[in-house]
C-alpha cells in the first residue's frame, strides 16, 4: 500500500457535519423530535488516501458519505473539497463539482438502469457534461471497460447479462469516466461473493495507486477495512468515537466501543481463541439520544459523568497524534 504523505493538505475537509431528519407530524398536530442521523462529524481525507467510516447499522455511515456528496442536504455544518465550501454552492456549481466528486453504491443490481446498454451507462457522465464527440466517448468507454477488467465487447450488453462483480465493475467505471478526485463507496463489495470481494477491493487498491484517487469507505466488513484502508473512523449513534491509523486502530483499539466492535468480527486464524465481547442493551434512538457520552447506556466502563457530560473527539498521546478518542477515560 502507497505510503502517504502525511503534512500534505487535505483534499476533503468536513466539519461538524449534521443531518436531523424532522418526523412527519404526528395525529392530533403532536410532533417528534427529529432524528439525529449525523451529530457533529468532523474528519478530512488527503489525496491517495482511503478512510474508512465503520460501525453497527444504523450508526449514521452512509448519511455522512450522501452528506458529503449533497445527495442528502446536511442540516448544517462545512464540506471543503479542495478549499471550496460545497455546501454553500447552488445547484449548477455543485453539478460543475460532481465531476471530482462521484460514488459507488452499494447493491449493484439497484443502481444500474436496466434499459441501458453497459457501454450506454458508463457513457452517461460524459454525455451529461459534454465531454467529447460521440467516437471520443466511444473509445474512452472501452478504455474504462478493459481498466476495470471487462472486455470491450461488453459494452452492447445489458445489466441483467452480467454478474454481480461485473456490475460493480460498471458501477466503478462509470464512477471513473470523468475523472474525478475523491470517489465515496457506499459498502461497495457487501452484496457479492467472498471470492469475487477480493478482485474488486484489489482494483479499487490498484486505481488509488496509478490515478491518486482519494476514498471515503463506507463498510461494516472489518477484513475488508483492514486491508484497503489507511484510517479508520469509527461512528457510534451519529457521532465519532475514535479515528486514527489502521494498524493503531486494530491492534490497540482505544474506545469501549472499538474493542467491543473489533472482538465481535470474525479472526481469520484457525484455532485461535479470543474472549468476545457483548454489548448489553440495545441501541438507543436517534431521536433520543442518551445525554452526557451517546454510548454510556451500554459501556462496560460507564460512570455518572459519561451520563452528564459528553466527552469532546480530542487527541491522545502527542501533538501531532493521529489518534482521536471520545472517552473520559482513555
Amino acid at each position: 500500500m502507497k505510503t502517504l504523505d502525511m503534512n500534505h493538505a487535505p483534499l476533503l475537509q468536513v466539519t461538524d457535519l449534521h443531518k436531523h431528519y424532522a418526523p412527519p407530524r404526528r395525529w392530533l398536530g403532536k410532533t417528534r423530535a427529529p432524528v439525529q442521523a449525523v451529530n457533529g462529524v468532523s474528519f478530512s481525507i488527503r489525496r491517495g488516501e482511503t478512510l474508512a467510516l465503520v460501525g453497527e447499522s444504523g450508526c449514521g455511515k452512509t448519511t455522512t458519505a450522501k452528506s458529503v456528496m449533497r445527495l442528502v442536504e446536511p442540516t448544517s455544518g462545512s464540506v471543503r473539497l479542495e478549499g471550496t465550501e460545497l455546501l454553500s454552492l447552488d445547484a449548477q456549481a455543485m453539478r460543475q463539482r460532481r465531476k471530482d466528486l462521484q460514488i459507488i453504491f452499494q447493491d449493484p443490481y439497484a443502481s444500474l438502469s436496466p434499459r441501458m446498454s453497459a457501454g450506454e451507462i458508463v457513457a452517461e457522465p460524459l454525455r451529461s457534461f459534454g465531454v467529447g464527440s460521440k467516437t471520443e466517448r466511444r473509445d474512452r468507454v472501452d478504455a474504462l471497460f478493459a481498466r476495470v477488467g471487462l472486455r470491450p465487447e461488453a459494452t452492447a450488453k445489458y445489466p441483467s447479462e452480467f454478474s454481480g462483480g461485473q456490475r460493480q465493475r460498471i458501477g466503478i467505471a462509470r464512477a471513473l469516466a470523468l475523472g474525478p478526485r475523491l470517489i465515496v463507496c457506499d459498502e461497495p463489495v457487501s452484496a457479492l461473493d467472498v471470492s469475487v470481494q477480493a478482485q474488486v477491493i484489489n482494483l479499487l487498491m490498484d486505481l488509488q495507486e496509478e490515478m491518486g484517487l482519494a476514498y471515503l469507505f463506507v463498510a461494516h466488513d472489518l477484513a475488508v477495512v483492514r486491508h484497503i484502508s489507511h484510517r479508520v473512523a469509527v461512528m457510534y449513534l451519529g457521532q465519532i468515537v475514535e479515528m486514527g491509523a489502521r494498524e493503531a486502530i486494530f491492534s490497540a483499539p482505544a474506545h469501549p466501543y472499538t474493542e467491543v466492535l473489533l472482538s465481535a468480527a470474525p479472526d481469520p486464524r484457525p484455532g485461535t481463541a479470543r474472549e468476545v465481547r457483548l454489548l448489553r442493551g440495545d441501541p438507543p434512538s436517534p431521536a433520543n439520544p442518551p445525554s452526557g457520552c451517546r454510548f454510556h447506556t451500554r459501556c462496560p466502563m460507564a460512570e455518572e459523568v459519561c451520563s452528564t457530560h459528553a466527552p469532546p473527539l480530542s487527541t491522545r498521546g502527542s501533538a501531532d497524534s493521529e489518534r482521536w478518542v471520545a472517552c473520559h477515560f482513555r
